[in-house]
């Protein structure tokens, strides 16, 4: 058997250890904290990755709606020409002297000032 001398220090450990045990516990990191670095990287991402497209496309769009006969441009895939004719969906360019060629608005790229595509 087991004296009462020899239980009361056995007892006394065991609540000591689930004591700093629960005290352990309850020393959780803030979930806000553990939150913290995700937060980060998203908003890193918006103003990095996110915003600067949307800006791009937005001017992309301007550019397309203002396109008018005679402006210069360079298509996506590198084709210079002029615009010939602009229709809903689709700008005939005039790449050569009586050569024209139909694309996309999608696929114009960049607007060039007037007199490039002579220089070149």
């Amino acid at each position: 058997m087991i004296s009462a001398g020899k239980l009361l220090p056995a007892a006394v450990a065991a609540f000591a250890s689930a004591a700093a045990h629960a005290q352990a516990a309850s020393k959780q990191p803030d979930p806000l904290m553990s939150l913290l670095p995700l937060i980060a990287i998203l908003a890193l991402f918006y103003f990095m990755l996110i915003r600067p497209n949307m800006k791009r496309a937005k001017e992309q769009a301007k550019m397309i709606a203002a396109l008018q006969k005679g402006d210069e441009v360079v298509t996506s895939s590198g084709q210079l020409g002029k615009v010939a004719k602009v229709g809903e969906q689709y700008v005939s360019l005039e790449i050569a002297d009586g050569v024209v060629t139909h694309v996309q608005k999608q696929a114009l790229q960049t607007l060039l000032p007037k007199g490039t595509i002579k220089g070149i």
